[in-house]
Order: C-alpha cells, then structure tokens, then sequence
C-alpha cells in the first residue's frame, strides 16, 4: 500500500470514475443506436498481484461496473463487454519501472505464461473490434481475458 490516500483518490476518478461519467453520457445515443461498449481493465481485476493493489481494486471496480450496466443495457440492446489483457508489449511498462529492467520483466513474465510469450498490441484490438462487432451480437456482461492463459498459473512474476 504505497499510495497514498491521494494517489489512489487520483487512481480512482481517472480509471474508474470517467468510465462511468462517459458511459452516462453516451447511454442515450447507445440505446437509438442499440450500441455497444468495450471497457479495457485488466487480468489484474481477476488474479491478485504483488504491488498492484490499487490498480487491481480499480480494474475489479470496472468488471462490475460492466455487468451492472451490461445487466441494466440489456433489454435495451446495448451490449457491455471487458477486454481483460494481461502482459502486451506496449510502452505502458516505461512508466512503471526503469526501462534496462523492461526485457527482463517481458522475458520472466512469457516463462510462467502458458502460452510462453507476451501479448500483442494487435491481438487486443482484434478482440475489442469482435467485441463491439455484430459477430458477437449475443455476447454482453463478460470479461475476455486476454493473458496467454497467466489466469491459469499460481507462479508469479517476482518484483524485485
């Protein structure tokens, strides 16, 4: 718990927050347009992480928000889905640790995913484009876990 009350506050209303606020205000448009919503959280909401409290309460938040509103959409044809990745290559991982620890972290984390690689940016968005696509028409309420099957394993990535 290294935040402080602050920081999460700030967590909070960033990731959680503006969801909602976004979600109220597109609502009118999604029920005329019978539309679709894809929120991105995070296998975190689901699978407990060293030093990651905050981020996982705030994902967990997001996965409830979307089957509540996935539940109230429903019988208005508005579908509410979660893409939940776990580790993609992206930039993101500059901002949480120095970047000569990057490949090591990527390296370590592919090891004890099933799969034994990394995600791809692409294969993220080619899951929100189904999502929010007329292929998953009868698809609301869930959380598509996009983690190369880490969900799977009790081994986790030691933080040093």
């Amino acid at each position: 718990m290294e935040e402080s009350l602050q920081q999460f506050d700030l967590l909070m209303a960033n990731n959680v927050r503006t969801v909602y606020h976004l979600t109220k205000l597109a609502v009118p448009h999604l029920i005329e347009s019978k539309g679709v919503i894809v929120i991105t959280s995070s296998v975190a909401a689901t699978v407990p992480m060293p030093f990651a409290l905050s981020y996982g309460m705030l994902k967990a938040a997001l996965n409830q928000f979307a089957k509540s509103i996935a539940l109230d959409l429903a019988p208005k044809q508005v579908r509410v889905n979660t893409i939940n990745p776990g580790l993609i290559k992206t930039n993101l991982l500059e901002g949480l640790m120095p970047k000569e620890k990057i490949d090591a972290f990527v390296e370590g984390a592919a090891a004890i995913t099933p799969n034994g690689r990394a995600g791809e940016p692409e294969e993220v968005a080619k899951a929100i484009a189904f999502l929010a696509s007329s292929e998953s028409s009868f698809t609301t309420g869930i959380h598509l876990l996009m983690d190369g099957g880490a969900h799977l394993n009790t081994n986790i990535v030691p933080v040093e």
